[in-house]
């Protein structure tokens, strides 16, 4: 009998589409690893406090992570993410001045700029055709030069307002972030315009044949400058929350993120090449970076060596998937 069971259950998997099995295997990595992690890092790994927590940290990298899908899923990435999300971080919190009541001006100010280097991103792309990795990267180095001039040699480390500080830290109920329910709305919000909205089913064809979706009607620059203004107000808007959980902004705050985004976009099983790919792979694979980053900093693994494994990941979920079907089954 058990041996039936198990046969059907292999048979329903193995007749999965490879997006749907993706999503699966990212699934069971997470269970795998609360497993691992509990038995031979720490049993408070499991411990619904820290589960809780780490949820907290997850939600700010899924803000980011959702925003590098969708450039991904065009078959582009984004590599301006980590001054984008601190220079808008330190404009935000710059004019919000600490105060509750310029929270909103702030805010706008700081979303603003994220959507600005979102825009000059997709038009770069879309219409001066340079290649994306090329272009985010050079964005991103001219916008480390403009943080770095706005807050002088001696940077300011400006205050959040206490309302920014309770969105990204206050816990409802004792078990329930509210930079989760921020990261849900977020979630909710991409997963339909990806699934339901004419502009997701865009993003997937261009992604699996930009000059075939041209043909056929669809208008590519729209699409390309639509998902780099997205990730760009994502990055912005991680931005914020980031300065709210750290309690101000300061230089290099977004220079951890790049790395773990890329590989829980990847990890979740969308495709580096782009058009294949589900929403909720993403959030497996937000969920998985950030667990495996918890279990690193109990064993009190240096910076470096972080990298090196967030690197690895990329690389072997590459391996795996870089070489599927682009075409969206």
């Amino acid at each position: 009998m058990a041996n039936t069971q198990k046969s059907a259950l292999w048979s329903r998997f193995s007749n999965m589409d490879r997006e749907n099995r993706s999503v699966v295997i990212a699934y069971s990595m997470i269970v795998v690893l609360i497993i691992f992690s509990t038995l031979f890092i720490t049993p408070n790994f499991a411990s619904p406090t820290f589960l809780t927590q780490q949820l907290r940290l997850a939600s700010f990298l899924g803000i980011i992570a959702a925003g590098q899908m969708a450039v991904i899923l065009t078959g582009n990435i984004d590599l301006s993410i980590p001054w984008t999300l601190n220079l808008s971080a330190v404009i935000a919190t710059s004019i919000a001045a600490g105060q509750d009541d310029r929270l909103i001006l702030g805010s706008a100010a700081g979303i603003g700029i994220g959507m600005i280097v979102g825009l000059v991103n997709g038009i770069g792309v879309a219409y001066l055709r340079i290649p994306s990795m090329v272009l985010t990267l050079g964005v991103n180095a001219v916008l480390k030069g403009v943080t770095v001039v706005y807050t002088g040699s001696a940077p300011q480390f400006q205050q959040t307002p206490e309302l920014l500080s309770k969105a990204a830290t206050e816990v409802l109920f004792g078990f329930l972030p509210v930079a989760v329910l921020l990261w849900a709305f977020v979630s909710l919000i991409h997963y339909l315009v990806l699934s339901r909205s004419g502009l997701g089913r865009k993003t997937y064809a261009v992604g699996n044949n930009e000059i075939a979706a041209y043909l056929s009607g669809v208008k590519t620059p729209r699409v390309l400058i639509m998902v780099f203004v997205l990730s760009g107000a994502l990055n912005a808007l991680a931005g914020l929350l980031l300065a709210g959980n750290a309690g101000r902004s300061f230089n290099e705050m977004g220079e951890p993120f790049l790395l773990p985004a890329i590989a829980a976009v990847v990890v979740g099983g969308t495709s580096i090449l782009g058009g294949s790919g589900k929403y909720m792979g993403t959030i497996a694979g937000v969920i998985i970076v950030r667990l495996l980053d918890g279990a690193l900093n109990i064993v009190q693994v240096p910076p470096a060596t972080k990298d090196i494994t967030f690197g690895l990941v990329i690389l072997v979920m590459l391996f795996l998937y870089g070489r599927g079907e682009k075409v969206r089954e």
